[in-house]
């Protein structure tokens, strides 16, 4: 077992998918990891998938047109088996062939951009899943490391400037542009990596959830090279 997560209580550690489904956020624990050592070879599917955009979408089609080595087919029917789980629990994933995401800047004081620490908001009872196969992975920080953008003075005052609007709807346009889900590093804040291979269970913003969501962000990827990523 991977002491960086077992020795973190923002981080619950199972074993089986089952119990990823099963295991309740609670306290300060807010992420979820079903700790898996992959086998196969995931940079040969990266290398045969055709980038149509910066971000694609690889359907399951895409997949099994591939023809692939031994290593090759058992990475595929490792995500594929991920998909049949996770659709068969009424999820939505999807496969991500990954140049890098588009960056926000309309503003040089705030970002809403994946880059930025965020949390994902959802008006129906939900959890985000992903699993980084190969490439860059995704990090998380816990909930008090973190300062929410629009609570830091020099930035809410430059909001207020650019809403100009009745303070009565001050808050409704923060929420209305995603400005209050996007967060801030504290001095010495230590996040952590996700790493390739696991698949995580983060907490959502919704009016159901009992615990803080779960505040993450994409990574900046490694020069020359794709991420593949199966995310919902």
């Amino acid at each position: 077992m991977n002491s960086k997560f077992s020795d973190n209580s923002q981080v619950g550690i199972v074993s089986t998918f089952d119990e990823l489904i099963n295991t309740r956020f609670e306290g300060a624990m807010n992420a979820i990891c079903w700790q898996r050592s992959l086998i196969g070879d995931f940079k040969e599917i990266v290398t045969k998938l055709q980038l149509k955009e910066n971000v694609t979408d690889v359907s399951i089609e895409d997949l099994l047109t591939l023809t692939l080595s031994p290593e090759g087919s058992m990475a595929r029917d490792i995500i594929l088996n991920d998909f049949n789980l996770l659709t068969d629990l009424g999820a939505l994933p999807t496969l991500n062939l990954l140049k890098h995401y588009e960056r926000d800047e309309e503003f040089d004081f705030i970002s809403t951009d994946v880059y930025s620490f965020h949390v994902d908001r959802s008006p129906i009872a939900a959890d985000t899943f992903l699993c980084t196969y190969h490439g860059a992975a995704s990090d998380i920080i816990p909930n008090d490391q973190v300062e929410q953008k629009v609570l830091i003075p020099e930035i809410r005052q430059k909001l207020q400037d650019l809403y100009k609007g009745p303070a009565a709807g001050f808050e409704r346009f923060l929420k209305e542009n995603f400005f209050d889900l996007h967060y801030q590093s504290k001095p010495n804040a230590d996040s952590l990596n996700l790493g390739q291979g696991h698949l995580w269970k983060l907490a959502v913003d919704h009016p159901e959830q009992k615990v803080l969501p779960c505040v993450h962000r994409a990574p900046m990827e490694n020069e020359g090279e794709y991420r593949l990523l199966l995310i919902c």
